[in-house]
């Protein structure tokens, strides 16, 4: 049999070649193309009937699959799947976050609030802590507890057990404090959309707020990103404890993320994700647009997720019927996927949106790509427009508030105090939240027990920091609430968690006790109890009939006769002291008060004073057991200089700063000073509310970043313009400047050089006149200052002066967080002190050594100055706080920082130390003040 044309012409083509290089092989060679063609044609026989017997006919549909089919067919079956408990969750006997070596804890004769039944539930009982968990709560298995080895016991003492403070809105960690240059990762600014941005991976973990934000009871938080871009990325929730490993990876709670890599990891898809979003004018001032362009970038990127998820689906459609000769590979965008996962309903989308326009274009977004928002964070116009929350997709976001702190840019100017009230009575879910550092987290208590003083129920104000953010965040199966099975997440407290001034004892995150040696003040038993609140129901009704801008001037009614009736203590400034002028026993609800043009004329008993003689028809004011006192006065914020922060048009501004640059000769040249009195604005809403809160006067200097800012103005919180008769208290109070480190100024030393410069007599024109009253003693040196380095340089420098003029020189320091570490010095040096903020917080690395007070610390600055006999008054950063000076007061009394003789020499301390005269200070019988 013949090989030729079975072999191909190369490999014969050899062979013929090897054959006739040998004589041998050339006479067999008849044999060897025989066997070697064999061998082929027996070999593609073969191949060929395996492949008729194994492959499936052309129109067979197995005949496609991909070798990775059933994965595929997993990853479409989970795209859809909700985030969910597991079904045996609560049979966990140790937490995931449990750390090995802690003691299990019990808790004994507590008076517990635990959140449940919509924060009405409250009982008395024990609670066990093991394993990281609630083992068990109320009436304890005492044979199980007599099992447990190395237990702890707490004896509460009847003491207020309640749920960890949950934070859902904070930038701990990527806003670091003290805030540094190096450490601020909140915003990228690479685009308006962002979705892929997470918190994670910026997170400090040496963040000096954690344990001040511990010590005020908040065990959990939501970090977010920034509100720079529209979509700002993905938020992570954390514990706020130490762990052992020290990572940021290790804080989370329920992490979403695989735990050594970066992707999402679909094991851990049922956790779920959060997602910041912004509209409104953070991102329009950022990315210089307007409210169009953030909303179409919103609805562009929607839209993208949308196209993807589409492309998904009709993949997973084919992929489930068997259609693989139709698709390929799986749809997918590693930057979108979050983004596609919000469509899917597995993240909460947290939206800072403060006004009525924004809400409304993002509840309509909501509708259009038909996702849920889980809340809209600082969102001061919602409770003027509840139906169009009620109107978003899915179900009605939350609302997540501070509890006063408005008007610092135009979308927050409607905001009201009333809104958590409101928004609750509308069937909304309400949470206080910190923003933090805007507002310290460790105070988010404050923010609860502010909104439950303008009428948001006491339950629903503590759920509002607890359970109500819980459940929101997705949470709420482990946290925010005391109940079997949850995390041993629970603060013990000195007093009602609502009541002014409330404070941990001990705090427990994942069972383990966070504060090593509390320190503890002892409470008065009124504490204890649920605080009593006025009823703000006509003033709630005002600011929705004023669509959210009620009147607010005073209705002053000089002329006729006002009595107060139901009055239980009088006060008035008698020397250098406040003291009691009328007190009635408690129950009695017969004291009068009775005002004549502006003047007390009669205070006692109602059968003491109806029987006078009044001018006209009198007005009758109830105070249900309230007292009468004189004015407050502020000081330190831009009160009176400014009605929205943020809007140029509406403040007074900055003045020249001379270590800067060249002022103006227009204005007097290097030898001028700026006068607060010329730039006062009358009848801002600041001031109204002010006035309205029984701040009667406020002190202002004008606004300067540098050393200089000038001569400060003491003015009539309710007065309508500066020609008013005591409108203008005092036109000149004091001088004012600033020793700060900051990248605009020269070094601090030489910033103290100018001063000297200045107080030697070296200032020309109206400049040097007014500091030659101050070296002569005639007139106050007010000085921003933090740092006890500078204050130490500023009591030589005091030293210095007088050494030379022979003159006292009235030095005051404003500010002064960490003067506390120089009080003997300072009490010496006659030097008065405004603390502003009242409770310390290292938000600058000058402000870095604070005294934190209890549980931390035994005291505070305020009471460390004070005991050694310091002139300390209290200080307000922000206008809009301003009015909750007399909160501040109280808090330093109910808080133990001082003794109520504090808040008695007040007054008297703002008079002495700012030289204001006898027409604020002298309140002989005068209801000027009241």
């Amino acid at each position: 049999m013949s090989t030729k044309g079975l072999l191909p012409q190369p490999i014969t083509g050899e062979i013929d070649h090897l054959l006739a290089t040998n004589d041998r092989a050339r006479r067999n060679a008849s044999t060897f193309r025989i066997i070697f063609g064999w061998v082929l044609l027996l070999t593609g026989t073969v191949f060929s009937i395996i492949r008729l017997l194994y492959a499936p006919a052309r129109n067979d549909p197995l005949s496609n699959i991909p070798i990775d089919a059933a994965e595929i067919l997993d990853k479409c079956r989970m795209l859809n799947v909700q985030p969910h408990t597991p079904a045996n969750f609560y049979e966990r006997k140790q937490s995931d976050r449990f750390q090995a070596g802690t003691n299990p804890t019990l808790i004994t004769n507590a008076t517990i609030w635990s959140g449940r039944l919509n924060g009405l539930e409250q009982f008395t009982g024990d609670v066990l802590l093991d394993g990281g968990i609630i083992r068990d709560i109320g009436d304890i298995d005492r044979e199980f507890v007599a099992r447990l080895d190395d237990l702890v016991t707490i004896d509460a003492n009847g003491a207020w057990l309640s749920p960890g403070v949950v934070d859902m809105h904070s930038h701990l960690g990527v806003h670091s404090n003290p805030g540094l240059r190096g450490s601020s990762d909140g915003n990228s600014h690479h685009g308006p959309v962002l979705p892929w941005m997470r918190a994670l991976d910026g997170l400090n973990t040496h963040d000096d707020a954690y344990r001040l934000s511990v010590s005020g009871g908040v065990t959990t938080a939501l970090v977010l990103p920034g509100s720079a871009n529209a979509i700002g990325g993905q938020g992570l929730l954390i514990k706020l404890r130490p762990t052992t490993e020290r990572s940021p990876t290790a804080m989370t709670l329920e992490n979403p993320y695989s735990t050594n890599t970066s992707e999402y990891d679909p094991l851990h898809g049922l956790r779920w994700r959060q997602m910041k979003h912004a509209c409104g004018e953070n991102p329009d001032r950022v990315y210089s647009g307007t409210r169009m362009d953030t909303t179409w970038a919103f609805r562009q990127a929607y839209d993208k997720a949308r196209q993807i998820k589409n492309a998904q689906d009709a993949y997973c459609q084919k992929a489930s019927t068997g259609k693989w000769d139709e698709i390929k590979d799986f749809p997918e965008d590693y930057q979108w996927e979050a983004l596609v996962d919000v469509l899917r309903g597995r993240v909460k989308v947290h939206n800072h949106c403060y006004e009525t326009v924004d809400l409304d274009d993002m509840v309509r977004i909501t509708n259009e790509f038909k996702f849920s928002i889980a809340a809209f964070h600082h969102a001061h116009e919602t409770y003027l427009v509840p139906s169009t929350l009620k109107s978003a997709y899915g179900h009605p976001p939350a609302v997540a508030l501070f509890s006063t702190k408005a008007r610092y840019k135009r979308e927050s100017y409607r905001g009201s105090e009333f809104a958590p009230k409101i928004l609750s009575e509308n069937g909304l879910q309400v949470i206080m939240k910190s923003d933090h550092p805007v507002l310290d987290s460790r105070y988010l208590l404050y923010e609860a027990q502010i909104a439950h003083y303008f009428g948001l129920p006491p339950n629903l104000a503590l759920a509002a920091v607890t359970s109500t953010p819980a459940e929101v965040i997705g949470e709420d199966h482990r946290i925010g609430f005391l109940k079997r099975g949850y995390d041993a997440d629970v603060v013990l407290w000195d007093s009602h968690p609502l009541s002014l001034s409330a404070t941990p004892k001990q705090v427990w995150i994942d069972g383990i006790p966070q504060i090593k040696v509390p320190h503890v003040v002892d409470k008065p038993a009124f504490l204890q109890n649920i605080p009593k609140t006025p009823d703000f129901e006509r003033e709630a009704r005002k600011t929705l009939e004023y669509d959210g801008l009620p009147p607010l001037l005073p209705n002053h009614t000089s002329e006729g006769t006002v009595v107060f009736t139901n009055v239980s203590h009088v006060y008035a400034r008698k020397g250098d002291s406040i003291v009691e002028v009328l007190g009635l026993r408690r129950g009695h609800d017969n004291g009068i008060v009775q005002v004549q043009r502006g003047e007390i004329i009669c205070m006692g008993e109602a059968s003491t004073c109806l029987e006078l003689n009044t001018t006209g028809k009198p007005t009758f004011v109830n105070l249900q057991g309230g007292s009468i006192s004189p004015g407050l006065v502020t000081f330190g914020s831009n009160l009176g200089l400014e009605d929205i922060q943020g809007e140029p048009s509406t403040k007074d501004g900055l003045v020249p700063a001379p270590l800067i640059s060249k002022v103006p000769a227009i204005v007097g040249g290097d030898g001028a000073i700026i006068r607060a009195a010329d730039g006062l604005q009358f009848f801002t809403r600041h001031a109204l509310l002010a006035y309205r809160s029984g701040i009667t006067t406020g002190i202002v200097a004008p606004q300067s970043q540098g050393l200089l800012s000038g001569l400060s103005v003491a003015f009539s919180t309710g007065s309508e313009h500066r020609l008013k008769k005591g409108a203008v208290v005092q036109n000149v109070v004091a001088v004012h400047v600033a020793i700060s480190h900051s990248d605009n100024l020269p070094s601090v030393s030489a910033q103290v050089a100018a001063l000297r410069n200045l107080l030697l007599g070296n200032g020309e024109g109206e400049l040097g006149y007014w500091f030659e009253k101050v070296t002569k003693g005639k007139l106050s040196l007010v000085v921003d200052v933090h740092s006890a380095d500078a204050i130490a340089s500023l009591i030589e420098l005091k030293r210095e002066i007088e050494g030379t003029t022979f003159h006292p020189l009235k030095l005051t320091l404003s500010g002064a967080t960490e003067s506390y570490l120089l009080p003997s010095e300072i009490s010496d040096a006659d030097i008065g002190v405004i603390l502003r903020p009242i409770r310390s917080f290292p938000s600058s690395w000058e402000m870095k050594r604070i005294s934190p007070g209890p549980p931390l610390s035994d005291g505070t600055a305020l009471s460390t100055l004070l005991a050694h006999k310091v002139t300390v008054a209290v200080g307000a950063i922000d206008p809009s706080l301003a009015r909750l000076t007399r909160f501040d007061v109280g808090w330093c009394v109910d808080g133990g920082s001082v003794s109520s003789r504090f808040s008695e020499r007040r007054e008297i301390a703002w008079c002495e130390r700012f030289s204001i005269g006898r027409s604020c200070c002298d309140s002989k019988r005068r209801a000027a003040g009241v």
